[in-house]
């Protein structure tokens, strides 16, 4: 098993830079919310996700996993998967009654929820390890360790009151040890296999740069747009040399139809101190090879408009007064040198002027 963790993770996890975004572990995590409107009616969702990328989806009426990719069945065959739809189902019903008995006891307050993660991560040459931990209304409550709950210092007496009743509970306890450290691994070496395929996949980005809403007078808003990449973890950043702009700020990463993601950061600068900005982009699929855009480079339209248009219309205009001018001598030279005939006594005849 350690052998294969070890292929799968040298060839799946993203190399290159000593950069965060491209060495974090790779995490399997069931996520379960129950929302409490009120004492008759609570409701429980749940979804699975490797990494950002979410693999299933869960039926709360049924209790049946939904898989959302071609290989999210991993390598476990489908007796074995009903057998954990049924154990996850029964758990999660179990997990909304022990809220709801406890209401006042805990002093929770409808509407509310209740947030249960857990799964396993791997890390390259090191054994797997495994977590779960509830929080409530986003704040964390506890967490699971050696078959026991523990409460979070910032759940306080609730906290505490909550562990005990749940550590009443220890075939169950034992059980979830044993998804979290033996099932769990294997579940998350086996998607990983199936679906090598696509997650190896690479697709470039595309970078470009546009102005914002000015963000006030003598000021300019740029914008780095960076488009199209996969898988999503990416690096961009404005740039003045190789000092990284601090007050660069990023958006969220956000999905395109495709599959791929988007990605913009701005910053904002006086327009005197533009000069000299660069935009650098660091994804997996670039080899190595950063995308650097720079601000020299980049006009916005009206300026492009004015640098081209204002010199052709003064040109035009400097080629017209020439033409006139021109014009107007050739005449009066005409006017000075052609001899006049003027009639004479209305015979016809004339004389020279």
């Amino acid at each position: 098993m350690l052998l294969l963790q070890l292929v799968l993770l040298t060839v799946l996890v993203p190399g290159g830079d000593s950069d965060d975004d491209f060495q974090e572990p790779i995490t399997f995590r069931i996520i379960l919310t129950a929302s409490f409107y009120n004492r008759a009616r609570a409701q429980n969702q749940g979804s699975a996700w490797l990494g950002q990328l979410q693999t299933h989806g869960w039926d709360s009426k049924t209790g049946a996993f939904i898989f959302l990719r071609p290989w999210s069945r991993g390598n476990f065959s489908k007796e074995r998967l009903i057998e954990l739809e049924k154990l996850f189902h029964s758990y999660s019903i179990r997990f909304l009654q022990v809220f709801q008995d406890h209401v006042s006891q805990w002093q929770l307050e409808y509407p509310f929820q209740v947030q249960l993660e857990g799964g396993c991560e791997l890390h390259l040459g090191e054994a797997s390890v495994g977590f779960v931990r509830v929080a409530y209304q986003g704040s964390d409550l506890m967490n699971f360790q050696n078959t026991s709950w523990w409460p979070s210092p910032k759940g306080g007496r609730r906290a505490q009151q909550v562990c005990t009743v749940f550590n009443q509970y220890h075939v169950v306890n034992v059980r979830t040890q044993a998804q979290i450290n033996d099932i769990c691994p294997h579940f998350l070496l086996g998607l990983l296999d199936a679906g090598k395929t696509d997650l190896q996949r690479q697709v470039r980005p595309e970078a470009w740069l546009s102005t914002g809403p000015s963000p006030g007078p003598g000021h300019l808003l740029l914008v780095c747009h960076v488009s199209g990449f996969y898988p999503k973890p990416v690096w961009v950043m404005w740039m003045r040399g190789d000092q990284e702009q601090q007050g660069t700020r990023r958006g969220d990463i956000l999905p395109n139809s495709d599959g791929t993601w988007y990605l913009q950061t701005s910053l904002d600068v006086e327009a005197r101190e533009a000069a000299g900005l660069s935009c650098r982009v660091r994804h997996s699929s670039l080899g190595g090879q950063d995308i650097v855009l720079y601000w020299e480079q980049h006009r916005p339209v009206g300026l492009v408009f004015l640098a081209v248009v204002v010199p052709l219309v003064l040109l035009a205009g400097l080629a017209f007064w020439l033409w006139k001018y021109s014009t107007l001598h050739s005449y009066q030279n005409l006017r000075w040198s052609t001899p006049l005939l003027f009639p004479v006594d209305g015979f016809g005849e004339g004389f020279l002027l």
